[in-house]
């Protein structure tokens, strides 16, 4: 599927069903998309670029490879917050620019409330992060920005995303990377992924859900 990876691994599989299940416990379904994030963020980051290096260990001097390019995270607020420190752990180098993006509740359409991008110094690689891929709006809201910015590579890192979102993110940026954890096969009339795991900033942040 061109620049589209589900990522394929048992400890995914086993996390997937922590965040899926309804009972789930805030506190363990944060903690599995924690660890699936970190799974997924390897993944999503094993072609960066990387130059050699020459360190002093305690005994001699070793030949070693560091990453090359600047890399930034851009998580879609609020849900998107619930990667940044398992990404920071990998990347802890990395800068973290927020934008903010909230579902408008009637058409299922986002809307941008929060973008505090400077007009210069944009980043090599920027990794979007957005644990649930569903219509695919937010996403391109997201990258039109970070392309408006001067941002050479993007990526998106998702958990789960709708085959309609996938399409419509290959369709408009195919040179965007995405990497997932799992594709679901649909969305339902309220533009939901299905079977998905319900609404990913309700369960992290354990707020109310609709129904």
């Amino acid at each position: 599927m061109g620049h589209v990876t589900e990522i394929q691994h048992p400890l995914i599989e086993h996390h997937l069903c922590t965040v899926r299940e309804k009972s789930t416990a805030p506190s363990h379904f944060r903690a599995a998309v924690n660890r699936l994030s970190v799974l997924v963020g390897v993944y999503a980051t094993e072609d960066l670029a990387v130059e050699p290096v020459a360190v002093q260990t305690p005994l001699a001097e070793a030949d070693c490879h560091q990453v090359t390019r600047c890399v930034a995270l851009v998580p879609i607020l609020r849900a998107g917050l619930g990667m940044v420190d398992p990404l920071l752990n990998l990347l802890p180098d990395a800068a973290v620019w927020h934008l903010g993006l909230y579902r408008n509740e009637e058409t299922a359409e986002p809307v941008e409330y929060y973008d505090k991008l400077p007009k210069s110094g944009a980043p090599n690689t920027a990794l979007v992060l957005d644990p649930m891929l569903a219509t695919g709006g937010s996403i391109e809201l997201a990258v039109k920005r970070l392309m408006e910015w001067g941002v050479e590579e993007i990526r998106v890192l998702s958990i789960i995303a709708s085959r309609d979102g996938v399409e419509r993110v290959q369709r408009d940026f195919p040179d965007v990377k995405l990497y997932v954890a799992a594709i679901d096969p649909v969305l339902n009339d309220q533009s939901y992924i299905v079977p998905g795991l319900g609404d990913a900033g309700d369960r992290i942040f354990d707020t109310p859900q609709p129904g």
